[in-house]
């Protein structure tokens, strides 16, 4: 596995479906499953666990989707300001990002977009974005981050954040670069906003989606792939978006076309079996939709397994539902129980959380970061320590799980 990579980044005017697989494979890479606050918190402890390996200096790329996003948004925003040690972790991870995301997260932001987006000519999707902008993602500098403020190749990790077309019904990306679609090309836009990009990220159908952005149709660049449409510069002028979930809840696209080592934390919830379902229209409809993007996340994620199982690069997937005990060659730092699995079931919102319900998904993320990386990746790595020792998991005993906390 090299962890290393190459800093150099794809360019977007080659990344076509078949320009992507036959690309260069090389690097690592880390993507975060949408699921409101569950997902931020759960990606969250991932994300913490990764950079006690020393591991986030070293990434090439972090993808995002939806309540990823926002985690991955303030890492983006705050990057310059972490300070990295000898071995690669950075020291004051817990200040800058851990108690910003958990603040975030202390406070219902859904219904308060929602009800704001009932007065004419204001939509719940604009009303995140400028929420996320006051509160997420300013840079240190206390200035509202913009695409071009994201880390630059050999500065940083390329961070990409998904959303949906809800027009092209393609997967449409927030990076650095700029905006990009394989069916509309790619548009150079640094000034985008960091909000605007987790706005449309997590626009989730129905009650906070679209986010609606105007564009200049003529600063596009055609992707060569680009098939032709007839209403594509119309497209382009008002572009349309949803959550990114839509097309790809675990956002790994970016990842599993380039990269040689695949890291996917996914906060995704289980599918719930239903005895009696609902008989009226509408509530059939939305069963209908929740079946069709279960598959699809299921047949994503045994894609990625068999790639990964075949050998075709390296990495590891670890899911809020994932059997910690499913990793039989190493001692993990804590067993299976009703708790853990109760971190699943909560909802899927941008609903406050109490502390102790984000903790334990903040302890539940690393653990199984954790015990996915050493299981699957490099078993040499020490046990890690819970971030929140108060709120540990029980699990069979062991020298270095203590539940004590490194200086």
């Amino acid at each position: 596995m090299s962890a290393e990579g190459s800093k150099e980044r794809m360019n977007p005017e080659t990344a076509g479906p078949r320009g992507e697989w036959s690309a260069p494979r090389q690097g690592t890479g880390v993507a975060l499953s949408g699921g409101g606050y569950r997902a931020a918190l759960f990606g969250l402890g991932s994300l913490w666990r990764l950079n006690e390996i020393g591991l986030l200096p070293r990434l090439n790329r972090i993808t995002s989707v939806s309540g990823g996003s926002l985690t991955a948004g303030v890492v983006a925003a705050r990057w310059s300001e972490l300070t990295f040690d000898g071995a690669g972790c950075a020291t004051n991870f817990d200040s800058v990002v851990v108690q910003r995301l958990r603040s975030f997260c202390s406070s219902t932001l859904d219904w308060k977009a929602i009800l704001a987006g009932l007065i004419p000519f204001v939509s719940a999707a604009s009303v995140a974005r400028r929420l996320y902008e006051r509160r997420l993602v300013r840079t240190p500098a206390g200035k509202v981050a913009t695409l071009g403020d994201l880390p630059a190749a050999g500065v940083g990790p390329d961070f990409v954040f998904y959303a949906t077309g809800l027009q092209t019904g393609s997967s449409f990306r927030f990076s650095r670069d700029g905006l990009y679609d394989w069916k509309l090309g790619r548009l150079p836009a640094p000034q985008v906003s960091l909000g605007t990009a987790l706005a449309a990220s997590a626009a989730f159908p129905p009650l906070l989606s679209p986010l609606r952005l105007k564009t200049d149709a003529t600063q596009w660049h055609d992707a060569p792939e680009r098939p032709r449409l007839c209403a594509a510069d119309r497209i382009r002028h008002k572009l349309r978006l949803g959550d990114g979930g839509i097309y790809d809840n675990m956002g790994i696209e970016a990842l599993w076309k380039h990269m040689d080592c695949v890291l996917v934390s996914d906060a995704g919830a289980p599918f719930e079996f239903v005895a009696r379902p609902w008989t009226n229209w509408i509530s059939q409809l939305g069963r209908v939709r929740n079946i069709l993007i279960d598959q699809t996340r299921a047949l994503r994620k045994r894609m990625l397994m068999g790639d990964l199982e075949r050998g075709r690069y390296a990495g590891a997937y670890w899911g809020i539902s994932t059997r910690i005990g499913d990793y039989p060659d190493i001692q993990p730092m804590c067993a299976d129980s009703a708790e853990t699995a109760a971190l699943a079931h909560i909802g899927t919102r941008l609903k406050a959380l109490e502390a102790a319900s984000q903790e334990r998904l903040i302890n539940w993320g690393y653990a199984l970061a954790d015990a996915a990386w050493r299981g699957r990746v490099d078993s040499s790595t020490s046990v890690g320590r819970w971030p929140y020792p108060a709120r540990a998991f029980p699990g069979p005993p062991s020298g270095d799980s203590d539940g004590i906390r490194p200086a």
